[in-house]
C-alpha cells in the first residue's frame, strides 16, 4: 500500500508494479464480480497490462482472483476474494469503455471501439446516471463533427490538402487521447465553446471586410485549423507536437485518475428500481410461460408471481442476506402468490382453478443464465475450475428454487402437468412468439441492469433466434438440436452485429459486449419447465420420470454454451486456435 501511496499523483506507465497491479488486478474484480466468464476477466486484465508492459498469469475462479505481475524486473502476487456473485451488464460495457480509454490514453489503439472519442468523453461523465444516453449523446456530436469536416472547403494548394489528408487518416489507432480530470469537465468544455464562438466571429469578419482575397482565404484556412484543435498524426506527427499543446498537460494518465474513473465505476447505481426490476421480471416470465404453451390465465398468474417475487428479491439482496436463502423465500412467495391469483380469478372463472402449471412459470426469475452460460463457454476454453464452480453455483441455485416450489406445491395440492394446447393458427403462433420472445428478453435484458439500448438490441437478437428454433422444433427437430442451432444463430448475430460497429456501419455507441447480448437472448431457452418436473417428480419418488425429465433439461442446457462457443469459433481467431 506504501507503494502505492507514493506512485498515487504519478503517470501509471512510469509508476512502479505495485500500483500498475492494482489497476490491472481491481479491472479484472470488478468484470468478475459484473458476473462475466473467467476467460474474459483474463482478456480484460491483458487489455490493461499490454501498455502498461507488464505481463499477468492469473487463476480466477467464481469469487477470487489470484494474480502474479511481473515488468521484467519485479514481481508482486495479488489476491482478491468477492463476497458474492451477481450480474451487471452495465458495468461490464463500461469497463470495456475504460480499457479503450486506458490504451488510447497510453498512446495503443483502440481495440473494441471505432471511436475512441466516445469513451474518452464517456469516462468524463460517469457521474451521469444514464451513461448510454451520454454515449448517444456523443455519438452523435462526432458524427455531426466528421460531417462538418467534410463539408469545409479545401485550400488552393491541393498538394498541402492532400498531406492533411494522409495524415488525418493514417495510423489511425495510433491516436493518443489527452486525459480529461474530473473536476476540469467544465472548465475545457467552456474553452472549447468559447474557442468555437471566436472562430465564427472571425469567419464573419472575414466575409464583411474589404480585405483582398488571397488574405481573406488565408484567414478562414487558419480559423478552421484552429477551429479543429488536431494536429496532423501518424509519421508527420512528431513536427508537429507543439500545435494544441498547454503548457500543463501530461501524456498519459496517473494512478489516481485511473482508480477515481473504477471507482465511479464501481458504486454506480442500478439503473432500476426494484418496482421496474419486478414490472421486467413479470414480463419475461409471463412471456416464458406463453413460449412454453401457456395461456392467458397462466401468463396473468406467473404475471403477478414473478413480479412480487422479483421485487423482494431485489429488496433483500439490498441487505446482502445469502444468497441461497433468498432464493428459497422469493421463489416460494412467488409460487404462491401465482396460485393465490389464479385461486381468486377462480371465484369469477372456475377455469382458471385448472391452471395448476402456472406457478412453474412465475418461478423461472431466479434461472441462473449468466453463470450457467459462462461456465460452459469456460469449459470451452479448457477453464474447468472455474466451469465447474460456476456450474455447481446454477445447481444449488436451481435446487433451492425447485425444491422450494416442490414445497408450495405439497402443502396447497398442486399437480403440474404441463400446458394445455391452445389452438392457435400458426401463423398466428409465430407472430405471438416473436413479440413475446422480443418482451421475454427484454425484461431479462433489464433484470441484468441493461441499459434501454443494449436491452433493445438483445431482444431484437433474442425474437429472431427463439422464434426459430421454436418454429423448427414444431416441425419435427428435437429440441436439443433446436436450442443448438438458436444459440449458434444468437452467437452469430450478435458478432456480425459487434463487427458492424466496429467497421463503423453503425454508430459506435452502439457497440455492446457479445455477452451481453446473447446470454439473455438465450436464457430464454433455458428448460425452466423441466428442471422443475425432475424436482417435483424426485419429491413424489418417481424416480424413472425424475431422470426422464433432469437428462432432457441437462441434454438442452449443454446445447446452448455449445452453440455459442461455435459461433465464437467462427467468428473469433483467439477461439479458433490453441495459443
Amino acid at each position: 500500500m506504501e507503494d502505492i501511496e507514493r506512485d498515487w499523483d504519478k503517470p501509471v506507465a512510469e509508476a512502479g508494479i505495485a500500483a500498475k497491479a492494482s489497476v490491472i488486478v481491481r479491472v479484472g474484480m470488478l468484470d468478475l464480480g459484473a458476473g462475466t466468464g473467467s476467460f474474459r476477466v483474463r482478456e480484460m486484465m491483458h487489455r490493461i497490462a499490454y501498455p502498461l508492459g507488464v505481463h499477468v498469469r492469473a487463476d480466477v475462479n467464481l469469487t477470487d482472483i489470484e494474480a502474479s505481475c511481473t515488468d521484467g524486473k519485479d514481481r508482486i502476487t495479488e489476491v482478491v476474494d468477492l463476497p458474492t456473485t451477481g450480474v451487471n451488464t452495465e458495468r461490464i460495457w463500461l469497463l470495456e469503455h475504460f480499457a479503450d480509454w486506458f490504451n488510447v490514453n497510453l498512446g495503443k489503439g483502440s481495440m473494441y471501439h471505432s471511436q475512441s472519442d466516445v469513451s474518452e468523453g464517456l469516462m468524463q461523465h460517469l457521474d451521469k446516471r444514464d451513461a448510454s444516453q451520454v454515449s448517444a449523446d456523443l455519438s452523435k456530436r462526432l458524427r455531426e463533427r466528421q460531417k462538418a469536416e467534410q463539408n469545409q472547403e479545401g485550400s488552393d494548394d491541393p498538394v498541402l490538402d492532400a498531406l492533411e489528408m494522409v495524415t488525418e487518416r493514417a495510423e489511425v489507432t495510433d491516436t493518443t487521447a489527452q486525459p480529461l480530470h474530473l473536476r476540469d469537465i467544465e472548465a475545457a468544455s467552456e474553452q472549447h465553446n468559447r474557442g468555437e464562438r471566436e472562430a465564427e466571429r472571425e469567419t464573419k469578419r472575414e466575409t464583411a471586410g474589404t480585405a483582398n482575397v488571397t488574405s481573406s482565404e488565408s484567414t478562414t484556412k487558419k480559423a478552421r485549423k484552429n477551429r479543429n484543435h488536431k494536429p496532423p498524426k501518424g509519421q508527420y506527427a512528431e513536427h508537429f507536437d507543439h500545435v494544441g499543446k498547454e503548457a500543463d498537460q501530461s501524456q498519459g494518465i496517473t494512478v489516481r485518475q485511473a482508480h477515481e474513473r473504477l471507482d465511479m465505476i464501481e458504486r454506480r447505481k442500478p439503473l432500476y428500481s426494484p418496482v421496474f426490476a419486478g414490472f421486467a421480471s413479470a414480463c419475461a416470465c409471463a412471456s416464458f410461460v406463453f413460449l412454453l404453451g401457456g395461456g392467458p390465465f397462466d401468463m396473468i398468474g406467473a404475471f403477478i408471481g414473478a413480479g412480487l417475487g422479483h421485487w423482494l428479491r431485489r429488496r433483500l439482496f439490498a441487505h446482502h442476506l445469502n444468497q441461497f436463502f433468498v432464493t428459497f423465500v422469493c421463489v416460494a412467495v412467488a409460487a404462491l402468490a401465482c396460485t393465490g391469483t389464479l385461486r381468486l380469478i377462480g371465484i369469477f372463472e372456475p377455469v382458471a382453478l385448472q391452471h395448476d402449471t402456472a406457478y412453474i412459470g412465475a418461478m423461472l426469475f431466479v434461472i441462473p443464465g449468466f453463470p450457467l452460460i459462462t461456465g460452459g463457454l469456460d469449459m470451452a476454453k479448457i477453464d474447468f475450475p472455474s466451469g465447474i464452480q460456476r456450474v455447481a453455483y446454477v445447481l444449488c441455485i436451481i435446487l433451492m428454487a425447485t425444491l422450494a416450489g416442490w414445497m408450495v406445491a405439497s402443502i396447497v395440492h398442486l399437480n403440474p402437468e404441463g400446458f394445455e394446447p391452445l389452438g392457435l393458427n400458426p401463423v398466428v403462433n409465430c407472430l405471438l412468439r416473436f413479440v413475446f420472445a422480443f418482451i421475454g428478453v427484454w425484461g431479462f435484458s433489464t433484470m441484468f441492469n441493461s441499459p434501454q439500448r443494449m436491452c433493445l438490441v438483445a431482444a431484437t437478437i433474442g425474437a429472431i433466434t427463439d422464434t426459430l428454433r421454436l418454429e423448427i422444433v414444431d416441425m419435427g427437430v428435437p429440441a436439443e438440436a433446436g436450442a443448438f442451432i438458436g444459440a449458434l444463430l444468437a452467437g452469430l448475430l450478435a458478432s456480425a452485429w459487434r463487427s458492424a460497429v466496429h467497421r463503423s456501419w453503425l454508430a459506435p455507441h452502439l457497440g455492446y459486449p457479445r455477452i451481453c447480448l446473447t446470454v439473455p437472448s438465450i436464457v430464454i431457452m433455458v428448460p425452466g419447465l423441466y428442471m422443475y418436473q425432475a424436482m417435483f417428480h424426485l419429491g413424489q419418488f418417481d424416480t424413472l420420470n425424475a431422470l426422464d425429465w433432469a437428462f432432457r433439461a441437462f441434454m438442452v442446457i449443454i446445447c446452448l454454451p455449445i452453440g455459442l462457443a461455435m459461433a465464437r469459433v467462427i467468428t473469433d481467431k483467439s477461439w479458433r486456435y490453441d495459443i
